[in-house]
């Protein structure tokens, strides 16, 4: 699979192959952004190779974990232009439960 097979209207969140191994020992999705900016960063699936060339160009080793948004409990997602993009992008405002990753599509 790759970036092409994501479907557009699902939830993802990039994580590096190293990352999701540490997400999952912890028993949810806790990157630095929660503590720098309150939540964490995720792309709808139209979103994702966009997101990829911009933050992650030349990166190896990244997953596309897709997640199922009925399993976030009570983390809120929330679709925001944080950065002045034009586009809003989803944010979970909450630790993400790696029990809601559903699959891990290798993209780059």
């Amino acid at each position: 699979m790759s970036v092409d097979d994501l479907h557009p209207d699902r939830l993802y969140h990039l994580a590096t192959t190293q990352e999701w191994e540490g997400y999952r020992t912890a028993g949810s999705i806790t990157p630095g952004s929660i503590e720098s900016e309150g939540f964490v960063h995720c792309s709808w699936g139209r979103q994702v190779a966009g997101t990829l060339e911009r933050h992650f160009a030349g990166a190896t080793g990244l997953l596309a974990l897709e997640v199922d948004p009925t399993a976030l409990g009570a983390v809120e997602i929330v679709e925001e232009d944080s950065y002045d993009s034009g586009q809003a992008f989803p944010h979970a405002y909450g630790p993400i439960p790696a029990a809601a990753v559903v699959v891990a599509v290798p993209v780059a």
